[in-house]
Order: C-alpha cells, then structure tokens, then sequence
C-alpha cells in the first residue's frame, strides 16, 4: 500500500515537474513572439513615418506575394539548424527544381500536377544525396551543400541550355489566385508554417531534432539512432525548396536557371533574426517567420525611402550581426539561470 502511494506521488510529481517546464517554454516562446512582433511594428511604424506610401494596402500586399517562398525556404532551414546542421544549397536546389518542372511543361507538354511532382522529386532526390553523404562519411553539412549548391546549379543549366522557359497561364494561375486579398501562395505558407510549428514543439521527430542539436552524441548513447532523422530534416528542407520552387515560378511565368541565387543567404538570415541558434537546440518555426517579415518589411522601406541597393545590405548586415549577438547574450543569461 505505501509502495502504491509512493509511486502515486512520484507521478505526480513527475507530471507536475513536466507542466511547469511545459509552462516555461510557452512562456518563454511568448516573450520570444512578442518581441519580434514588437520589433516588426517598430519598423512599420518608422518607414510609415518616413514616407506617405509605406502605409498602405498595395505595399503590404506587394509584400505579402513577394515572401510566401522565402517563407517555405525559411521553415526547411530552421530544422536544419536546429540539428545543428546548415544546408548552403536551397538556392540552387530551386533553381533545379524549376529547371525540371519549366521543361516538363514547355518541352514534354506535361499536364500541371505531373510537372509539380517531378520539380518535388527533384528536391526530394538533392536532400537525400545531402543527408546521406552528410551521415555516410560524417561530413560537415556546410561542405556537402557547399558542394551540392554547385552541382544544381550546373545541373539547373544542363536541363535548360541554360535559357529561361517561359511558361505562361499553366503556372501563372497558381500566383494569381487569391482569397481575401491575400495570394494562395502566402496563406500556404502560412499554412506549412502552422505545421512545420507543430512537427517542431508536439511531435517525436520534433523533439529528436532539439535533442540532436542539443547533444547528439547523447541521443546515440540513450539507443536512438540520428542517422534516419537527420536524412529525414535535409531531405525535408529540400522538398519544402522545391515546392517554393513552384511558388517562385508562378510569380514569375517561368523557370530561369539562375533563380534562386543568394535565397540561403536571405533564408539563414532570417532564421537566425528569428532566434534560432546556429549552434543547434533551439528555434521555432514561427519566429523565422517573423524574420523573413522583418526582412522584407526592412527591404520594401528601405526602398521607398530611396536607399541604395549597397546602403539596403549594409542596413540589412547589421541587422544580422545585431541578431547574433543578442542571440549569443540570450544564450548566456539562459545558461545562467538554470
């Protein structure tokens, strides 16, 4: 009977000590939230004072169908950071992406849906190839998609003859539809960054991925093995590249093969201006999304007020360098406090 009780109290003890955690981290990602919510209506605010034309529907809504790939782009690279890997070849990978699907409907006369599963293939194999050589050979991830970045993009112009395909109507329809004002394509990514939110802080994977960039040697001591997870995060990353790959080309009517150029360095930006460390750990879906807002927010001001394209990466690398910084202090104080 004493037995019974002590293992009664014991579990809940156990359950207590787990809501009061639970409770910390919501609390913690509510500050986080606001925060980067806070910092957002701050840059709203300074460019709707600086110019008569900042406040407005056309320029929110401009903004709104310019982001939804970057978006998708920003939720693949938040898991690859938070497995403290990092992947330098979505650019490319979108590029090749496109690559198939603009020839699969020009050159083969492909039906749409068809053409949108070969360019999702295509990420699918590039992530894979990532993954495997990653893990294989215990590589850095930053030397594989060093690698991989140069092999799509050779591979986007292969596929093309290096020229642009113009697609037209066939894509074209999927920017063009809207509800509510707002493009189909922005309310899927809002819709894949409720999900990827989700798979990060109430799923098994999720929680394998925090462990993983936390202390991977750990996870392999306690009998789990990283190895198909951390396959399962690049090949993720890359899936989620080319279905932006489908966005990018709507917007656009066309494939181009030199698409995509620089978006790892837009997507790392803006997950780390979100909080997400680059050592691995920690990140949340929702705060990179709030990065690639404060970003394009930050661009579209910038340039409304007539700023230079150097003076906009000046303004735009501070703002990094100032993320990274406040995130290795915040790392400080946490490790303080517990």
């Amino acid at each position: 009977m004493k037995l019974a009780q002590n293992s009664t109290s014991s579990g809940i003890n156990a359950l207590s000590a787990g809501l009061k955690g639970q409770g910390k981290e919501l609390r913690r990602l509510g500050a986080d939230y606001l925060g980067m919510a806070l910092v957002l209506v701050g840059l709203v605010a300074v460019f709707g004072l600086s110019t008569e034309h900042f406040l407005t529907l056309t320029t929110f809504r401009t903004i709104a169908n310019q982001i939804p790939d970057a978006i998708v782009i920003a939720v693949g690279m938040t898991f690859v950071l938070i497995i403290a890997g990092i992947d330098l070849s979505v650019g490319s990978v979108l590029a090749l992406s496109s690559a198939v699907m603009g020839v699969c409907l020009v050159q083969f006369q492909w039906p749409l849906p068809i053409a949108i599963i070969a360019c999702l293939l295509t990420g699918l194999v590039c992530g894979a190839v990532n993954g495997l050589v990653v893990i294989r050979w215990a590589l850095p991830s930053f030397i594989v998609t060093l690698g991989m970045l140069e092999i799509a993009r050779g591979g986007a112009y292969l596929v093309t003859s290096s020229r642009t395909q113009y697609i037209g109507a066939p894509i074209e329809v999927i920017a063009e539809a809207s509800i509510f004002g707002l493009s189909l394509p922005f309310l899927l990514a809002l819709v894949i960054v409720v999900i990827g939110q989700f798979v990060l802080s109430r799923t098994v994977f999720g929680r394998y991925m925090i462990a993983i960039g936390t202390n991977e040697e750990a996870v392999r001591l306690s009998g789990i093995d990283t190895r198909p997870i951390k396959l399962g995060v690049f090949m993720l990353c890359s899936l989620l590249t080319s279905a932006a790959a489908v966005i990018h080309s709507s917007r656009l009517a066309s494939a181009d093969p030199n698409a995509g150029a620089g978006f790892e360095l837009q997507a790392i930006a803006a997950v780390v201006i979100g909080g997400t460390s680059l050592m691995g750990g920690r990140g949340s879906v929702i705060s990179s999304f709030f990065g690639v807002l404060i970003i394009a927010v930050l661009s579209n001001g910038l340039a409304q007020v007539g700023a230079q394209e150097p003076t906009k990466r000046l303004v735009t690398g501070c703002v990094i360098v100032a993320a990274v910084i406040l995130d290795y202090y915040r790392s400080r104080l946490g490790s303080r406090k517990k």
